[in-house]
């Protein structure tokens, strides 16, 4: 009787073990692609935008008081006419490949949203975008830097492929935030990362 009752102990045992490793590493998802296609903004490919801005905002003598609550960042050129790319990198691998092109962009109205365009990384657990003081290193030694200072989880990655957007809470410093890493939190590393260049 007493061997009858361990194999099911045994057993059970062992289905939780893999029940639990199973939802801990979510081996599918090595298999599996997550597609987003989300609409970019359309934005101009001046690579001058910045040097225009003070002249263009001096005709639009309405607008500074949508500029008092970035009080903060008086040193912050006004909102553009148009959207404009203020920072871009291209992506390097990590842990795992990973290509396309991170930008941040500046909208009409101030505001600023990161956009992953033509990201192509693996799937993994818990996958999240962040933005961060750590410079981006390639190889081994850049893997697991991303979490060392100081950072800004925008929220899940939507997918591992494809377009996506990421709202930018207002008052962030993009001027000390300048990198983005692919990162996985249940294992606190980087599938991959990209400089974030003026």
């Amino acid at each position: 009787m007493s061997s009858f009752l361990r194999r099911p102990i045994v057993w059970i045992a062992v289905l939780a073990v893999a029940a639990a490793g199973l939802y801990w590493f979510q081996p599918w998802k090595i298999v599996t692609d997550q597609e987003v296609s989300e609409s970019l903004t359309t934005v101009t490919t001046r690579p001058a935008s910045t040097p225009p801005q003070p002249a263009t905002s001096q005709p639009a003598t309405s607008q500074p008081a949508a500029s008092q609550p970035a009080a903060p960042q008086s040193s912050a050129p006004p909102p553009p006419q148009e959207p404009t790319v203020t920072r871009q990198g291209e992506f390097v691998s990590h842990e795992h490949d990973t290509s396309g092109t991170a930008r941040v962009v500046r909208a009409t109205d101030g505001s600023h949203r990161l956009e992953l365009v033509g990201l192509d990384t693996s799937n993994g657990p818990d996958l999240r975008v962040w933005l961060s003081d750590q410079p981006v290193r390639t190889g081994t030694a850049g893997w697991r830097v991303f979490d060392d200072g100081e950072w800004l989880e925008l929220g899940k990655l939507k997918g591992n492929r494809g377009d996506q957007s990421y709202k930018i809470p207002p008052g962030t410093d993009l001027e000390r935030l300048t990198s983005i890493s692919i990162w996985c939190k249940r294992f606190a590393v980087s599938f991959g990362a990209a400089t974030l260049a003026a």
